[in-house]
Order: C-alpha cells, then structure tokens, then sequence
C-alpha cells in the first residue's frame, strides 16, 4: 500500500473536492462530488449524528446513486449546505430526472461548531452559501487542516480541522479518505506530539514521529473539563458533551453495490477508532459516508473488498492525524494547534 501522487481523497479518479469558510463565523463547508452519479452508502457509529437524506442510502431504496456529499460545521443549521449544492448541481442540469424535473441527490453530515468562539447572531444561516461556493471550488487540490468543514473544528486538547490520504493497492484499486475532525477525544496519546494513528502513517505525513514509546498510565476516559494542558488522565477538554462530532468520507475507484458501500464504511470505522481516543461516544454523532465511482472491476470480490475495508480503515486514520497536524492557528483560538503545543522542530522542519 502507497499513496496517491496527491495522497488526497481525489487520486480516486472521477472525484473532486471544494471548501468554503467564513472566518467571522467560525465554519466552512466541504463538498466531495463525482464527475458523475456515484454508489454511496453511510454508516454510524456515534451516539449524536445530524445527518440529511441518509435513508436513501440503504441498499432496498429506489435511487442507487449520488451526485455529491457534503461535510458541514453548524450543527443542524449546516444540513443547509446540501441546499447549496443541490441548487448548483440543479442550474448545472445535473439530478435524478423525476418527469424531467432534476433532482440532485446530495446527502449530508455535520458537527457542532456553535461553541468555537466564532459569531453566531445571523439573521439567515449562511450554510447554503458555504455550499454553494464549496461545490464551486470543487477541484482535484484542496486545503488541509483549518480549512472547509473543519475550519473550527477542536479536539479534546487540539485544534481539529479537515484531513485526507489515499492508498493504491496492490490490485491497482484506489482508496482514499476525507474528514473532518471535531472529536470529544484526543489524536495524540497522552497530550504528547506522538498520534495514536502513527502505525499507519506513510511518507512522514504527520511529522514521522512513530508510536509512542509508551502510553500513560491513566487513560481511562473521564467525563467532565479537562484542567490540565493536555496530560494526564484522559477526558473530554475545550468540548462537552453534545459539542463534538468526527464526520468522514472515504471512496475508492472499485465497482461496488450499495450493499458492499455499506461495509466499506463500517470497515472504516476501525480507523476511526485508533486515531482517536475515545471514538463513538454517546455524545460525538461520528459517522462515515463511502462512495465508489465504479471505474474498475472487482478482479476476485472475497479478496478485494477485504482489502479494500482494511485500506479504508487505515486511510481513515491517516486522515485523522493529517487534519489535527495541519491545523493552523487563527487570532481567538479557544485551543492551540499541534504545531504550537509541540513546535516545528518535532515536525522535522
């Protein structure tokens, strides 16, 4: 397994990715869309998801496939990002033709950003906007860390922000991953520099620091604020419960049913819960959306779809570390970024 040449969640060909922000606000938006109707599906494992037209999703609905998916800060007002897109896909002529009406299909996630010290007094939300100008943005490069979705994204020490990575397979099949890390927990151990994603890390992506030497001797989840700076026992910081959510994506070139999308994403929930610490918690809403353009045949299904779970969990944890590594601070933080708490010199600069 290796990455892509952008090592982005577009090495998957056919895919492209825009962000939209607004830095008063504190937010942004983040859209994957396919170069034509895409096979998707959608998994939860967090106890507090919002989430738009998931249903559709299921492998007995009547539309099979998808135009776009949309990340979103705002908690249930940033369901409205879809809205933007939709309409944009819809002056573009694209959409399930119902009578000769185009109806896009653009099913969405989000987290809570509300708390994140951003102004918040809006007369309208402005998620259809984000929307919109992310799906205008769309292209094959995209920004990492604060940036789109995760724009004001936190952790439960860290700065979150958005992340992604790709693998090729042996097979030639492709995986990537896109995620927005808004995470009750941590993605570092022990509020030290070392992620718990570094077994998976390739090519030095997030500073090529390796696994811990070893983990704290307390690490056993806690409710409540966290007093410290980062060490110590294990608990929820800067977010309480109900101000969290981690929302992904990951996709792959490989001809799947909705059924066999499905698993990919459950498969992928693995990588979410090593790079965070903890994942799926009653209070994070943490979901993964797949999605598979179908470019390429399955050459043997049992092996590659085996792969091609355990290429989207590790991709997903990659995804993870890269989105807390590439956070970049910003005058009103409420929390520091990686790079501050830890400095260059540990990033190999």
């Amino acid at each position: 397994m290796r990455p892509g040449p952008r090592n982005l969640i577009t090495d998957v060909e056919g895919l492209s990715v825009g962000n939209a922000e607004d830095a008063q606000v504190r937010t942004g938006a983040t859209v994957l869309l396919g170069a034509r109707p895409f096979t998707a599906a959608v998994h939860v494992m967090g106890g507090a998801p919002g989430t738009r037209e998931t249903d559709l999703l299921a492998p007995d609905r009547l539309v099979q496939e998808v135009d776009a998916l949309t990340l979103s800060g705002g908690s249930a007002f940033g369901l409205d990002a879809a809205s933007g897109v939709a309409d944009g896909l819809r002056a573009a002529g694209r959409g399930f033709d119902v009578g000769g009406q185009r109806v896009p299909i653009v099913p969405g996630a989000i987290l809570f950003d509300l708390l994140n010290g951003g102004d918040k007094n809006w007369d309208e939300n402005p998620y259809k906007r984000l929307g919109r100008a992310a799906l205008i943005a769309a292209g094959p490069d995209f920004a990492l860390g604060t940036a789109g979705a995760g724009f004001g994204a936190m952790t439960g020490d860290l700065k979150g922000g958005l992340g992604s990575a790709s693998a090729v397979l042996e097979s030639g099949l492709t995986v990537g991953a896109l995620v927005a890390v808004n995470a009750l927990g941590r993605a570092t151990v022990g509020g030290g520099a070392q992620f718990w994603a570094a077994p998976w890390e390739l090519t030095e992506e997030f500073g090529g620091l390796g696994p811990a030497t070893a983990h704290p001797a307390d690490e056993e989840p806690r409710p409540g604020k966290q007093t410290g700076a980062g060490t110590g026992p294990l608990r929820p910081g800067s977010l309480r419960p109900g101000e969290a959510t981690t929302i992904a994506i990951v996709a792959t070139d490989a001809a799947l049913s909705q059924a066999q999308c499905q698993r990919f994403a459950t498969a992928a929930h693995d990588g979410m819960a090593r790079a965070l610490v903890p994942s799926h918690t009653p209070f994070d809403g943490d979901l993964v959306f797949a999605a598979a353009t179908g470019a390429r045949a399955l050459a043997d299904p049992l092996t590659d779809t085996f792969a091609l779970g355990h290429a989207a969990a590790a991709c997903l944890s990659r995804a993870i570390a890269r989105a807390v590594y590439e956070a970049s601070a910003r005058p009103g933080d409420l929390q520091p970024t990686w790079t501050a708490r830890h400095g260059r010199a540990a990033r190999g600069t």
